[in-house]
């Protein structure tokens, strides 16, 4: 992203992570400082958003948001669920300095 718009540097970035992910939030942003070590985004301001989870019902059609250890129908109770959204890992947004306009916020290629 920051080389398709010749940026200068990356000042902000933020992910969503869901809680079924496997990703653990704190540990990431404890580790980012060393991957982004040497690159455009060593300064970048890291924002991490929770994701939640979401299942759908198989038996009644319903969405409901859900804690991680209890998959059920938060409509009807029904163990036939399917997830939704909550294991995902999603670059968010980004924030490039670019030459021509200074910061600019990059929208994420879905």
């Amino acid at each position: 992203i920051a080389a398709e718009r010749n940026a200068t540097r990356v000042t902000a970035i933020t992910l969503s992570i869901g809680p079924l992910s496997g990703v653990e939030p704190d540990l990431l942003e404890n580790a980012y400082p060393l991957a982004a070590a040497g690159t455009l985004a060593e300064e970048a301001q890291l924002t991490i958003e929770t994701a939640e989870i979401v299942v759908r019902c198989s038996e009644c059609g319903s969405e409901t948001t859900v804690p991680p250890n209890k998959l059920l129908c938060g409509a009807c109770g029904d163990f036939r669920t399917q997830l939704v959204s909550g294991d995902e890992l999603t670059l968010m947004r980004v924030e490039l300095d670019t030459p021509a306009a200074g910061a600019e916020r990059a929208p994420v290629p879905q």
